[in-house]
């Protein structure tokens, strides 16, 4: 009796840790200078960290956001390199350039000189989160209020998705749209339908980067993230909802495994590495 007891608790164990496989590591936090940080996107190029920094009202064109750099050892380089902005949030990265969702356009920013070389209005928007470039420089960008996704190609604007209950976080993986909608993970086909991955993830779905493979990591604004399996399963990584610490659109360094992500009302952003 002893040994199959014994047997039965090894086995429950062995599943338990097979399901809880990974983990972050806390590595650094900046200091606190960065004001309301939405974002952060990752430049390899570079060796440097951007983050979109709101000070203000998400969804008001107030002129008071802007673009911060820290570096990868956690200190802030600029609060501020770029100002001027409104409520900046989501960011990705494309030949050299810096595309950030700003209220109701796309704001193009050379890395260079930290100039802004275009903006992309994209008419009937209140509220551009987050947004994602494919390989040929269209631009896939997402506004919650609204439930739509467009499209720009070559300074085109069109929709491309509607009818969504609140979309926020995008990306590009090979060749494919991803979007986060309201607590899940999809997969948008050429025909536009949506595959579902996952859903279920509480507090607010924000920020998604690609781990390996079809494994993905997903942030929630309310302070959770998930680790999500190619077979749609998830395992919890953090929860810092009681410490009221959100967890709003990551940034991820896929050489170091470094997840780096921007804390909001905190003001700071913090650096895990994924074990």
């Amino acid at each position: 009796m002893k040994k199959n007891l014994l047997l039965n608790s090894l086995f429950i164990l062995s599943g338990y840790f097979a399901m809880c496989q990974h983990q972050l590591v806390k590595k650094w936090e900046t200091d606190t200078l960065l004001k309301i940080p939405e974002s952060v996107r990752y430049d390899s190029r570079n060796q440097i960290l951007y983050t979109a920094n709101i000070d203000g009202q998400p969804n008001e064109k107030d002129g008071r956001g802007s673009i911060g750099k820290v570096g990868l050892d956690g200190k802030i380089i600029s609060a501020a390199w770029v100002q001027g902005l409104n409520a900046p949030k989501g960011m990705a990265l494309y030949k050299k350039n810096l595309y950030v969702a700003d209220v109701d356009e796309v704001v193009v920013i050379n890395t260079k000189d930290g100039s802004i070389t275009k903006r992309y209005p994209v008419p009937a928007s209140v509220f551009l989160n987050d947004l994602t470039i494919d390989r040929k420089g269209v631009i896939y960008v997402s506004d919650s209020r609204t439930k739509k996704v467009h499209r720009i190609r070559k300074g085109n604007v069109t929709t491309h998705l509607e009818n969504l209950q609140g979309p926020n976080g995008l990306l590009i993986h090979e060749n494919k749209l991803y979007v986060l909608d309201n607590g899940g993970l999809y997969k948008v086909e050429d025909d536009k339908k949506l595959t579902k991955i996952t859903d279920g993830m509480e507090g607010g779905t924000d920020g998604i980067e690609n781990i390996s493979g079809n494994d993905f990591i997903v942030s929630c604004w309310g302070g959770v993230i998930y680790y999500v399996k190619a077979d749609g399963t998830k395992e919890k990584l953090l929860d810092t909802r009681e410490q009221k610490i959100n967890s709003a659109d990551i940034g991820y360094d896929p050489k170091t495994r470094m997840v780096y992500v921007p804390t909001f009302l905190k003001n700071n952003v913090v650096a895990y590495e994924l074990k």
